[in-house]
């Protein structure tokens, strides 16, 4: 108990924390029921190969970060929480013309393209408006605890919303997830809208327009603490992202799993990342923030490899069971204590631009390694290219920041470098 207390896992956080909660909640939740469901559309409906479902992955976060570079400094001179229900809205009806389309037979892989960038552009544009909000309502002594419960609520939608979108996909084909998903953010809107309360003026400083996102990168390349762990997180991110699509192959095409299977595959592991989640502050408690972070960063990169040796029948779907459940795991402790560091290094004037250029570099980052790898999955197997990105994840670990560059410091003490953003909600 006592090192339950220590990081404030039990403490209430407060009535508009809730509602922010619960926005995160039911928008994560119609997500993770859409799981994949713009690829398997790709796949059972479009009838598309490996390349276009990469290309499909890769344009919409490729193009999406572009089109939502000018967004970041835009959000940080603005009130956040009517930006967050406008980007709510904004995915909202562009996810809805999917099956709008579908149903008069009108749906074409080049539609899919563009719903997916306006939803990319948004995601980054509401990560940014909701990491900077959130700021105001979590005293910096909860920023661990905040992110903890975003962490866990994100792991707890990931195991019933994929076996439960797969069902649905089995019955009713998976554009219905996608109406459902559209709905979940009409929700969160009205979530957001019930906070209530005023915000504090924002107060413009430095530079106008696109170019003042430089300055969140200025910041992680400069920051001695920050920039080895940017860079670790967007290539981990990266790697494990690329790998996707060429899996949904090699199991729904070339295996012949049924896409309840393929959800039951990736829903049932969630549950090590509630745990992890869970655990994060009582082991930061205990063994301090840096040895967690080396130790939970480090064996989150070597378990991928083992997608590679995937089978068909129960082994197969066994062996992907325990890769993710043992990846996950290590992410549900990685995450929060990485977020929440973050947070603490980041001075509150640079939060949205800061979050939005690490958002921007992660999707663009991912993009071009999701084509990359569909190029590979086309000319070498899906099954080779999976193996190729395990590989290079067991080198990511030399990535991580050094041991004394990691400040030791308890949560809610002071840090040189101001505050920053918990895991943002969307």
């Amino acid at each position: 108990m006592g090192a339950r207390r220590s990081w404030g896992a039990g403490r209430p956080l407060g009535r508009r924390f809730g509602w922010l909660w619960a926005a995160f909640a039911v928008s994560t939740f119609g997500t993770w029921l859409a799981f994949d469901a713009f690829p398997l559309i790709a796949v059972l409906v479009l009838h598309a190969g490996p390349t276009r479902v990469a290309v499909l992955a890769a344009a919409g976060l490729a193009v999406g970060a572009v089109v939502a570079v000018p967004l970041g400094p835009w959000v940080e001179f603005r009130s956040k929480r009517p930006v967050m229900v406008g980007m709510d809205l904004v995915r909202c009806a562009a996810l809805l013309t999917v099956p709008v389309a579908f149903a008069f037979d009108g749906l074409s892989f080049v539609q899919l393209l563009v719903v997916a960038v306006v939803v990319g552009a948004a995601d980054i544009g509401f990560t940014a408006a909701s990491g900077a909000y959130l700021k105001s309502l979590v005293p910096r002594g909860d920023l661990l605890a905040a992110g903890a419960r975003f962490e866990a609520t994100m792991w707890t939608a990931s195991v019933v919303g994929p076996p439960l979108g797969g069902a649905v996909i089995g019955l009713f084909g998976p554009v219905l997830t996608v109406l459902a998903n559209a709905v979940s953010f009409l929700l969160s809107a009205a979530g957001i809208g019930a906070i209530g309360g005023t915000e504090k003026p924002p107060v413009r400083t430095g530079g106008r327009g696109a170019g003042s996102l430089l300055d969140g990168w200025r910041h992680l390349l400069a920051h001695a603490e920050l920039r080895p762990l940017f860079f670790n997180v967007i290539l981990v991110n990266a790697l494990i992202m690329a790998s996707a699509p060429p899996l949904l192959i090699l199991m729904v095409d070339d295996l012949g799993f049924a896409p309840w299977q393929y959800g039951l595959a990736f829903a049932v592991p969630c549950l090590g990342g509630l745990v992890g989640s869970r655990l994060a502050g009582p082991l930061v408690a205990r063994f301090g923030r840096r040895r967690v972070l080396l130790g939970a960063g480090a064996l989150r990169a070597c378990w991928s490899v083992g997608l590679a040796f995937t089978g068909a029948g129960v082994g197969g779907l066994v062996l992907v069971m325990a890769v993710e459940l043992a990846l996950i795991t290590c992410c549900g402790v990685f995450n929060p204590v990485y977020a929440a560091y973050r947070l603490e290094r980041t001075a509150p004037d640079r939060v949205a631009r800061t979050l939005s250029a690490w958002t921007v570099t992660s999707k663009v980052t991912t993009a071009a390694a999701t084509a990359a790898w569909g190029v590979l999955a086309g000319f070498l197997g899906p099954r080779t290219a999976i193996g190729l990105a395990g590989v290079l994840l067991l080198a990511t670990p030399l990535l991580l920041p050094r041991g004394d560059r990691i400040v030791e410091s308890e949560p809610g003490s002071e840090s040189g470098s101001g505050s920053g953003s918990v895991p943002a909600p969307g």
